[in-house]
């Protein structure tokens, strides 16, 4: 699993686990549904730090507390 499929996974988790919408999680965060829908729907090259701030603020977590899954141990991230 590459690093924006790992992100994918962990939004899917905590929507499901805060009872969130995809869309208020755009609100929450100031995203824009594209850039959401590109990560969600496995389109994004990349997911760059800026855009992870605001998805963990989006879900009143820190970048700490959303990365804490083991979706982003190194073992289990394709690098390359």
């Amino acid at each position: 699993m590459n690093i924006s499929q790992a992100v994918a996974v962990r939004i899917r988790d905590l929507l499901k686990e805060k009872q969130l919408t995809q869309y208020r999680l755009e609100q929450n965060a100031g995203l824009s549904h594209d850039t959401v829908k590109s990560i969600m729907k496995g389109k994004a090259r990349g997911v760059n730090l800026k855009t992870v701030v605001a998805i963990a603020d989006g879900f009143g977590l820190t970048v700490s507390e959303f990365l804490n899954s083991e979706l982003f141990l190194y073992d289990n991230l394709n690098m390359d």
